[in-house]
């Protein structure tokens, strides 16, 4: 496929291909599932297939235009153009290359884990987590999406996300050109949040920098309860030496 990279054919150095969240999924589930840590299987769009995306609706010049012409510090200027960006990307075709690579992965994803599973729809920007900036949470993630039709509207949803308030304002601000920054979806199995616990883990004590410890937040349920802060996790110090 030239636009479809399952986990197992991605790595850490597929960072510019596929954004670092799904490259880190890649390296997981190849490192972590021969030892037997049960990691979802999915698959990740390329950035190619964004830019793909947008050419193919002729957008690129469009969106330039629009954000060019925009006030940066006028908030509302900001909010009326970027929801407008968002609309003509939500509405946009996706072209059919693109319709049929999708559909054969989540095809499948559902030959392993059974018909119409439900997967979790992740950004991955090639612009997260720079050493001199950090783009993640910016863009949209959606759970429990179920069927090819709800995954391919879904998958416009998260291409128009590149362009929420906060991520725009964040490039200005950054010195980002907007236009080189892509976007990958990562599309992922879905698990059984009401049959255990989900959780963030840190490779380091947070607040003092210290090194020999893995500090641990987890919950029941969703770990995007915890992301967003609407539950309080349980916190776990782990004595760790690397």
């Amino acid at each position: 496929m030239q636009h479809i990279h399952s986990f197992s054919e991605l790595t850490l150095n597929d960072i510019p291909l596929v954004g670092g969240k799904n490259a880190s999924l890649g390296e997981m589930y190849n490192a972590l599932t021969p030892l037997g840590v049960r990691i979802p299987n999915g698959f990740a769009t390329s950035a190619d297939a964004y830019r793909h995306f947008i050419n193919h609706n002729h957008l690129h010049e469009k969106i330039e235009s629009a954000l060019e012409a925009m006030d940066a510090d006028d908030v509302d200027a900001l909010a009326e153009t970027g929801a407008r960006i968002r609309a003509w990307i939500a509405h946009a075709e996706l072209p059919a290359d693109l319709v049929q690579e999708i559909t054969d992965a989540y095809d499948r994803l559902e030959a392993e884990y059974g018909t119409n599973t439900d997967v979790a729809v992740r950004s991955s920007a090639t612009a997260e987590d720079l050493p001199n900036a950090s783009f993640a949470g910016q863009q949209d993630s959606y759970l429990n999406i179920r069927g090819t039709h709800n995954l391919l509207t879904t998958c416009k949803q998260v291409f128009a996300s590149l362009f929420t308030d906060r991520a725009i304002s964040y490039r200005i601000h950054q010195g980002f050109a907007h236009m080189d920054v892509a976007l990958s979806i990562g599309v992922q199995k879905m698990v059984r949040a009401d049959l255990g616990a989900s959780g963030v883990l840190f490779t380091l004590d947070t607040e003092s920098g210290f090194r020999d410890v893995v500090f641990i937040t987890a919950a029941y349920g969703l770990g995007e309860n915890i992301v967003q802060g609407k539950v309080n996790p349980d916190e776990y110090y782990v004595f760790a030496q690397y």
